[in-house]
């Protein structure tokens, strides 16, 4: 029996497929949200790196870019409008977001983590998907895996040693 393909998304990348792909990713600060059909088995992940695309220089609207959540989620639209389906038609999954700097103070720059976290989900919710599992925050790498087949996904989470400690020492 041949291996099901496998597409690795670095950040800012994003694809959407059907049954028989599995998809893969780490992620740091990073926010990937999966969206699966049950009912057709297709589905899709990306990996974006930041809340916000930085206004554009000129008057021309860029094509959508993986790299930002709305950018990202309008991918997925698009998509979805290819396929004949809604958002409330898919299972929304969403992770990442990790402090890759805990205990240190961002000042007066954004807060990335805590920002694409608060970002992927407002535009779940406003564009009707149905969140059905997240796991967000705290500190360190997350590694994806997410089946087409099922609309399994798979996670590996690796906290940094300071969070290690604290959950130790408050055993």
């Amino acid at each position: 029996m041949p291996s099901a393909p496998e597409v690795y998304l670095n950040p800012g990348d994003f694809h959407f497929g059907a049954a028989g792909t599995r998809m893969r990713t780490v992620l740091g600060s990073c926010v990937a949200i999966t969206l699966w059909h049950p009912r057709l088995r297709v589905g899709g992940m990306c990996h974006y790196l930041l809340a916000h695309r930085p206004a554009p220089a000129t008057a021309d609207l860029p094509e959508p870019n993986g790299r930002y959540a709305e950018d990202a989620v309008q991918l997925f639209l698009r998509e979805m409008d290819r396929n004949g389906t809604r958002p409330a038609e898919y299972q929304a999954k969403m992770f990442g977001g990790g402090d890759q700097f805990p205990g240190s103070s961002p000042g007066p720059a954004p807060h990335v983590s805590k920002d694409n976290i608060a970002i992927g989900m407002r535009l779940l919710r406003r564009h009707g998907f149905r969140l059905t599992a997240r796991h967000l925050g705290g500190t360190g790498s997350r590694q994806l895996v997410f089946e087409l087949d099922t609309g399994d996904v798979w996670l590996q989470h690796t906290a940094r040693q300071t969070e290690r400690r604290t959950a130790r020492a408050g055993s």
